[in-house]
């Protein structure tokens, strides 16, 4: 297979004129710079670094209320809406939530599985014969978490979660955590944790980012989770001068599960560049999973993204790499492949 036009080329993304070669193994085989006839934009698809997509059959739900009460275990009101529903909607709803993330050019997603080893058993129903990879970072049981593919804890304030810890080590499995998004209270108890990542940071102070430097441990920053629950918005440039960040969505009760409408709010309200942003929305995200994709340079599993650029919203786009970050959507994309070797 082979797909043609301007190709944002390695980990700066470098916009060059040729053409991709996929290889019958899933595999980018080459990278060529050549003259070729077409507008489209090829970029490496998305990697939703942070999911709650059990909440799907809660779109829009809770208007006025607080973070605690949306959200908290045990009592919010999503986890009494998780309870009530029944086992065919809930897995209808995470099925097109994932439809529809494939769709928008995300080939993988790290979605924080509520339910035990029942949620994991059923996010892989949910996703059976997609392409998207759906990866469970697994709540509620050690047993849960080596169902799945990680653990994903709520917060240091919830648990201590050293069993937990211990247990992902042993497994070889990544471990991350909720940490600072209502206050500062929870973050050194989740550093304490080690753990693989930390999700939203919004509240650290200067002691915090001391140790998330010197612990080299990555954060998932969800911007418009962070403007709907009115938490704040996280420290982006001072974070990124001392750590890798990826970017997820967060809970689809509250957003849509579209990396083009966070890559566009994260893009206006703070100075990282268009580049940072597209490696926090790819191989940043890819990095924290594990898995060998996020860059469009040989070797790489062929996961893409192909956008149209002579549709109506991109035509005359200047900076294609800006056009993706900033101004590309859902209409845009003429076509994703999801090559994985696996």
């Amino acid at each position: 297979m082979e797909l043609t036009g301007t190709i944002l080329r390695g980990r700066e993304f470098e916009p060059i004129e040729g053409r991709v070669v996929v290889g019958d193994d899933g595999r980018i085989e080459a990278v060529e710079e050549a003259s070729v006839d077409g507008s489209d934009i090829v970029a490496p698809a998305f990697v939703n670094a942070h999911t709650h997509i059990g909440d799907s059959i809660a779109k829009e739900a809770g208007r006025g209320l607080s973070l605690e009460e949306l959200v908290a275990p045990p009592d919010g009101l999503k986890h009494r809406l998780l309870r009530e529903a029944s086992r065919e909607d809930l897995l209808e709803g995470m099925r097109r939530s994932l439809r529809f993330m494939q769709r928008a050019g995300t080939a993988a997603c790290l979605d924080f599985r509520e339910g035990d080893v029942a949620g994991v058993e059923l996010l892989e129903e949910a996703s059976s014969g997609l392409e998207i990879e759906a990866l469970s970072f697994a709540r509620g049981s050690v047993e849960a978490m080596e169902a799945g593919d990680g653990f994903g804890a709520s917060g240091a304030n919830d648990a201590t979660f050293d069993r937990e810890r211990r247990a992902t080590r042993e497994a070889g499995k990544p471990f991350g955590i909720h940490a600072g998004e209502v206050d500062e209270s929870d973050i050194h108890p989740a550093l304490d944790l080690e753990p693989d990542f930390l999700v939203h940071v919004v509240h650290p102070e200067p002691v915090h980012l001391e140790r998330i430097a010197d612990s080299e441990v990555p954060v998932v920053v969800c911007p418009r989770s962070n403007l709907v629950t009115d938490v704040g918005l996280s420290p982006y440039e001072e974070l990124a001068e001392r750590t890798t960040l990826a970017l997820g969505t967060d809970n689809v009760m509250l957003n849509s599960p579209s990396m083009f409408r966070e890559m566009a709010v994260l893009s206006k309200l703070s100075a990282l560049s268009a580049p940072e942003i597209l490696r926090m929305a790819t191989i940043n995200g890819a990095e924290l999973a594990g898995l060998d994709c996020g860059l469009i340079e040989p070797g790489r599993e062929a996961r893409l993204l192909v956008l149209d650029g002579d549709s109506d919203n991109l035509a005359g786009v200047r900076d294609p790499i800006r056009a993706v970050v900033r101004r590309a959507g859902v209409d845009d994309v003429r076509t994703t492949v999801f090559g994985r070797s696996d």
